[in-house]
């Protein structure tokens, strides 16, 4: 990376508002570690000290931010983080590596549908009735399974599995190791031993969404598992089969849903939280870190805690619970009080 603030200024929509247009930033850091040549943003006053303190070439900060450290140029836009994230990724579109084309050392099926736009690197496999869109880039080491479809400008990083007739929308990601249309873990109990369920359907993971690595997404039972449209899913997290996850959805690393269940749209899932299968999340519900959500929950909120309540009532036990000891050391000095009493009585 190497911009000239105006660059910067340009890329961004953002107003200088201070400092010199032609400094040639090349970095970007934190506020704390910084130098003249870096850019960083501002945008959470729990940092105002690394702010005041910063020695940025460049920050980006918010419209209500008028002044800062001396020398510092100061770049003003709505949401400094997302403007930085938006020019990263417009520094990464420059930079990246994308030549289309079959590499050497990639086996790829005769009765495969290779866009020419695509990329498809060596030790790669497509197989039969597969179809790749353009601009798709497919990395080493994933494997491509029969009829699977990929739409435009995805891309599959190394050692991903997508299984037998899965759907990719335009512009997924999945991130190395994961596996999309692993067999549900289905099994009947007949005859004192565990008999596997053929698992027939399909994984569909709609445009915009995101799995990252070593995630692992059932295919259905029958129909279709589907991951809707610019949901993002963190590391290591388990979609069972038949799952339905709406729009815009998040879920965080080490978070497990279980088979045939349905999240609406804009759910959190922060870490470690489980979904109990055939149960139903409603739109915009946030579940914190390593709850359990045991029965349906359909009002919107914010929920803690196994099985999962709502926020409020969850401190509201924590705090009770805190408070046990010393609940028990006067409820002992009320009993010897009483005790006393009864010994005057006598």
């Amino acid at each position: 990376m190497e911009f000239q603030i105006a660059e910067v200024v340009e890329l961004v929509g953002g107003v200088l508002v201070s400092g010199r247009q032609d400094l040639v930033l090349k970095g970007v850091r934190t506020l704390n570690e910084a130098e003249e040549g870096d850019l960083s943003f501002f945008s959470n006053p729990k940092y105002r000290s690394q702010f005041d303190a910063t020695r940025a070439g460049a920050v980006l900060v918010t419209p209500d931010i008028k002044s800062g450290p001396d020398g510092v140029a100061l770049i003003q836009v709505v949401n400094p983080s997302h403007a930085l994230s938006a020019l990263a990724e417009k520094v990464e579109s420059r930079t990246r590596a994308f030549s289309p084309g079959v590499r050497k050392g990639a086996h790829v099926s005769e009765y495969a549908m290779v866009s020419p736009e695509a990329a498809v690197h060596a030790g790669a496999v497509v197989e039969d009735g597969a179809s790749i869109g353009r601009g798709s880039d497919i990395r080493s080491g994933a494997v491509i399974s029969r009829n699977v479809v990929i739409g435009d400008d995805c891309t599959i990083y190394q050692n991903v599995s997508v299984r037998e007739g899965c759907i990719l929308g335009d512009r997924v990601i999945l991130q190395p190791g994961a596996v999309i249309g692993s067999d549900g873990f289905g099994y009947e109990f007949v005859d004192g031993r565990h008999h596997k369920v053929p698992q027939l359907g399909i994984v569909v993971l709609e445009s915009d969404v995101e799995v990252g690595a070593n995630a692992c997404i059932d295919r259905a039972r029958f129909g279709r598992t589907v991951v809707g449209e610019g949901t993002k899913i963190d590391n290591l997290v388990q979609v069972g089969h038949n799952v339905e996850i709406g729009k815009n959805c998040i879920l965080v690393a080490l978070s497990g849903v279980a088979g045939s269940s349905k999240l609406g749209e804009k759910v959190t899932l922060a870490a470690q939280v489980g979904i109990n299968g055939h149960i139903e999340i409603g739109d915009e519900v946030q579940l914190g870190g390593k709850s359990g959500a045991m029965q349906s929950i359909l009002e919107a909120g914010v929920y803690m805690g196994t099985p999962a309540k709502p926020f409020k009532e969850e401190v509201r036990q924590w705090r009770n619970l805190n408070n046990l000891e010393e609940m028990r050391r006067a409820l002992k000095v009320l009993r010897e009080e009483v005790d006393h009493l009864k010994e005057g009585d006598e």
